[in-house]
């Protein structure tokens, strides 16, 4: 590599259009440099420059980019073998934070994350410019410089937050005093400006829905992590009660943006990004978002169970388990078989779950859930043609926080070992409202009868005393698996799956034959993949009983 900047700097520029080449004999000597070239002295200020110049070809740019975000990882601590020079690394970070004008979006991440990076091991000892430069371009005027510096500050703030160390905690909880306020500020403004260009369909309304959102990553991290007793800080307690109204508002207005796809995404995903801020609070922050139980357990209510019902699945998914983390948080339950004092906020919010979801509440939530949420779709239905191993594959783990079916049979089984006295008699009267022959070229009536005993399969061990399964097994369960028609295949499978989850819960012995014969006839060649599969896992779990 070339003494000087000056010579180097072409000879680097060079280099890394070869490394963008698609001919492997001009790609690979050019990486094979670079990789050379990685612990010369000036190497990463020229990078620097280069993805920092505009003029240059934008493959090229974000290359250099990524060469310098590895260089970070691997050079930037003093103590790392052949470390980046301190008079570098200044020379690195005063580039950084030069200009926010960015043009091409996906260099404009690159850049943030590399900022990131670096406040991460330099901020604020040896870096203590880089929050006033960032506040003082969140407040130009000029929307791409206010958009790029805020997508700096939400890395900058998502790296922060992520140090555990109790100083670094100390740290973020002070950066987070110093800027909350003017974020919050922020946030309202353009939330307004967002609302006000959405009723006049202006087509500036996607970059507006961007700022917010980003925004709003801004302040879920400084709430979570930076901000602690939120309860006792009253702008915090106001900003969180402001973001229901403020749901409200932008669900109204992805109803009202049917003919501008791109702009309703935006708004589902903020949307989104508001439930995940309240879902870190009610797990983070438990004591601080008792004041928040009822509204959250009425929004949650008002919008997935009732007929004004706006629905889309990441918002379904989220609100599902802010009520199923409100039912099964330990600060929210009181104890029981002890002597000890409850906690006054464990009583309050016990007292306010245990009044909002009356019978009548519990009773249309566990119908819907089971008529409506529970029901196979026609894209379950095509999945199942199209790859019948796929699914049959279980869903386990933290599925639940992201898929729709584990989510809402997660809620399902949370609400009845919370309300089982309540609810056993609910699910009793829909099972024995289609347990009795079923058309089987009715879909509908064939899936809701799935939907039915799935619930009946879920929460098994809690009708061990309410099912006389020996009874149920003998009169109608073996008569199901004999239909043979194509859509009964669906009642087939979920009968020897319901087999397979009260075999160990309450079976006969003498039964046991009845069964095995049942699961044989499954395993015929001729049956569909998806049964037969279903019939294998239950044949593996009686003999594993």
């Amino acid at each position: 590599m070339a003494t000087t900047f000056a010579s180097a700097r072409p000879i680097v520029l060079e280099t890394l259009s070869q490394a963008c080449s698609q001919n492997a004999d001009v790609l690979k000597p050019a990486e094979q440099k670079l990789h050379q070239w990685e612990t010369e002295p000036g190497f990463y200020s020229i990078l620097t420059d280069i993805f920092c110049n505009h003029a240059i070809d934008a493959n090229v740019r974000w290359l250099a980019a990524l060469y310098c975000k590895n260089g970070v990882d691997r050079y930037w601590r003093k103590t790392a073998p052949n470390a980046i020079s301190e008079e570098e690394k200044e020379a690195i970070k005063k580039r950084l934070v030069s200009d926010f004008r960015e043009p091409v979006p996906q260099i404009a991440t690159q850049i943030a994350v590399l900022t990131a990076k670096v406040a991460r091991l330099d901020c604020p000892r040896n870096w203590d410019s880089l929050l006033p430069t960032l506040l003082a371009a969140v407040r130009c005027e000029e929307p791409l410089i206010q958009e790029r510096s805020l997508l700096v500050m939400h890395h900058v703030t998502k790296t922060l937050a992520s140090k555990r160390l109790i100083p670094d905690k100390r740290l973020f909880e002070q950066l987070t005093q110093d800027v909350f306020s003017y974020m919050v500020t922020l946030w309202d403004s353009h939330i307004n400006t967002f609302f006000k260009l959405a009723s006049q369909h202006d087509d500036a309304m996607g970059s507006a829905v961007d700022r917010c959102r980003i925004i709003l990553k801004i302040l879920r991290k400084q709430i979570g992590y930076g901000i602690p007793e939120i309860h006792k800080k009253e702008e915090v307690m106001n900003f969180i009660s402001n973001l229901f109204p403020q749901m409200d508002a932008f669900l109204d207005c992805r109803r009202s943006l049917w003919g501008n796809h791109a702009v309703l995404e935006k708004c589902e995903r903020i949307i989104s990004s508001i439930t995940k801020v309240l879902l870190d609070l009610v797990e983070m922050h438990p004591v601080s978002y008792v004041h928040f139980i009822k509204t959250t357990l009425t929004f949650v209510v008002q919008y997935n169970f009732t007929t004004k019902g706006l629905l889309f699945e990441r918002f379904v998914v989220n609100s599902f388990n802010l009520m199923k983390q409100i039912l099964f948080s330990d600060v929210y339950k009181p104890r029981k078989n002890t002597d000890e004092d409850t906690c006054p906020v464990t009583l309050e919010a016990n007292k306010i779950i245990s009044e909002f979801f009356t019978l009548d509440t519990l009773a249309e939530i566990c119908r819907r859930l089971v008529s409506q949420y529970f029901l196979l779709t026609i894209d379950d239905l095509t999945t199942w043609d199209a790859d019948p191993e796929e699914f049959c594959q279980e869903e386990g783990g933290d599925s639940y926080k992201y898929s729709l079916r584990p989510c809402t049979e997660t809620l399902f089984l949370t609400l009845f070992k919370t309300f089982r006295l309540t609810l056993t008699p609910v699910l009793l009267e829909m099972v024995q409202a289609v347990q009795g022959p079923c058309d089987p070229e009715d879909l509908g009536a064939v899936l809701r009868k799935d939907a039915a005993y799935n619930a009946v399969g879920l929460v098994s061990f809690d009708l061990f005393d309410e099912i006389d399964f020996d009874s149920w097994f003998t009169s109608h369960l073996l008569q199901e698996l004999k239909v043979k028609h194509k859509s009964y295949r669906v009642i087939r499978k979920r009968v020897i799956w319901l087999m397979g989850q009260w075999v160990a819960v309450k079976m006969s012995l003498n039964l046991r034959p009845l069964l095995y014969q049942a699961v044989l006839e499954l395993l015929d060649p001729s049956e569909d993949l998806a049964v037969r599969l279903e019939a294998a896992q239950t044949l593996k779990t009686n003999i594993l009983d």
